[in-house]
């Protein structure tokens, strides 16, 4: 675990790759910690340099959140400074890892999954000149990260792999594919996919995760049709 000198206290799996390897960052949901991810890390492609970020505000011991939810009766209340906040010291946390890791600047992946997946969305909206692929698990796109979008022409350049659980009672279906709609808007390069599941990452969605994910560093376009 390292947490001197960067911003984000964080978990490194180092790739068997020459100099220079892209980077993949987990971002793990609410609740949850840099753990959480990186037990995915032996299913994933062993040419990324995978960083595992835990989020900057505590829940409780072991539990954290990359911005706090009031939970109302009309409703979830993000909040929306720490939000942002979030998405600030995240592109710096980028920035570090990729000096500090020797990593490809030019090949950044964000993968998240929940508050996580609206974190990596929001840094790669606002910020595509640094993020070219994204994997989003089971999360939304908040109204706040749309405003802030960069230009379409920019946005053109970004791929985004988005899976979401039919069952999901915590982020309904209908997140995801709103999201993959308002993404499509925007000209971002989106693959979809719908899984029999709750609020997870079931093996069947990890294993499309995985191969799209190869397909990408292969510089090809995997069958996720």
């Amino acid at each position: 675990m390292t947490s001197n000198n960067f911003s984000l206290t964080h978990l490194v799996r180092k790739p068997q790759t020459a100099a220079r390897p892209p980077l993949l960052v987990l971002l793990h949901g609410i609740g949850s910690n840099e753990d959480d991810l990186f037990s995915f890390v032996p299913h994933l492609d062993d040419r990324f340099l995978i960083v595992s970020a835990r989020a900057p505000y505590v829940m409780r011991a072991g539990m954290y959140a990359w911005f706090n939810i009031e939970f109302t009766p009309g409703g979830m209340i993000p909040d929306l400074e720490q939000a942002e906040e979030s998405r600030r010291l995240l592109t710096g946390f980028i920035d570090e890892a990729v000096e500090a890791y020797d990593a490809d600047p030019g090949s950044v992946y964000l993968m998240g999954f929940s508050q996580g997946a609206m974190m990596s969305l929001s840094v790669a909206l606002t910020r595509p000149d640094k993020i070219s692929r994204v994997v989003a698990m089971s999360g939304r796109l908040p109204q706040h990260v749309i405003e802030k979008a960069a230009s379409t022409e920019a946005l053109s350049r970004l791929e985004v792999f988005i899976t979401h659980g039919v069952y999901d009672d915590v982020i309904q279906i209908e997140n995801g594919r709103a999201c993959r709609d308002e993404l499509e808007r925007l000209l971002v390069t989106v693959t979809y996919r719908e899984y029999p599941m709750a609020h997870q990452v079931s093996m069947e969605s990890l294993r499309d995760i995985t191969l799209w994910l190869e397909a990408s560093l292969d510089g090809r376009r995997a069958n996720q049709e």
